[in-house]
């Protein structure tokens, strides 16, 4: 199987600068890295749900994440400043093309009654984000393992300038997008 940089680099390169009549190729849109968050809200009560995470998505990416800590003291939630709150991972370069191609072939599908992502989930700047409601959809995550279902959002951050054109890339590469 191909990997997704090397089909870009040489099929997707040339459609999009003809489609979209660059004059540079350096114009030609392309993911510029994936961040993949959790927020861990009962991380105030459960001080393990960090740990699980952190070595959940490290499994998941192949990359330590960060440890994501709370900016302001909210009492409501029983929450102090620096208590961590969640965790965050930012894939670039060959991670990122990895982690691209393992969603697109593997994860996604493994989604229940999956008919395709979003197609309005732009953000007016060529990223898109989306979110996950469980982590049980990776290869790298065993049933037996986890204490509990948990999300995250991936946001793939692409050096488009319009929604358009992102979402041309993104529909290149396979995403399955929504009809």
């Amino acid at each position: 199987v191909d990997s997704i940089e090397k089909i870009y680099k040489d099929m997707i390169k040339k459609g999009m600068k003809e489609k979209y009549n660059y004059t540079n190729v350096m114009e030609v849109p392309v993911i510029k890295k994936i961040t993949i968050n959790r927020g861990l809200g009962e991380a105030v009560t459960n001080s393990k749900a960090v740990e699980d995470s952190v070595a959940e998505i490290m499994n998941i990416t192949g990359q330590r994440p960060i440890i994501t800590k709370a900016k302001k003291s909210i009492s409501n939630f029983k929450l102090r400043q620096g208590m961590p709150i969640g965790v965050k991972v930012t894939l670039r370069g060959k991670r990122m093309y990895e982690f691209i191609s393992k969603l697109i072939n593997v994860s996604l599908p493994k989604i229940r009654d999956f008919r395709g992502i979003s197609s309005k989930a732009f953000d007016g700047k060529g990223n898109y984000t989306m979110g996950l409601k469980e982590q049980i959809i990776f290869p790298e995550v065993r049933l037996d393992k986890i204490d509990k279902v948990r999300g995250m959002n991936i946001t793939i951050t692409t050096s488009a300038k319009s929604d358009e054109e992102a979402y041309e890339l993104l529909r290149i590469i396979g995403m399955p997008f929504r009809k």
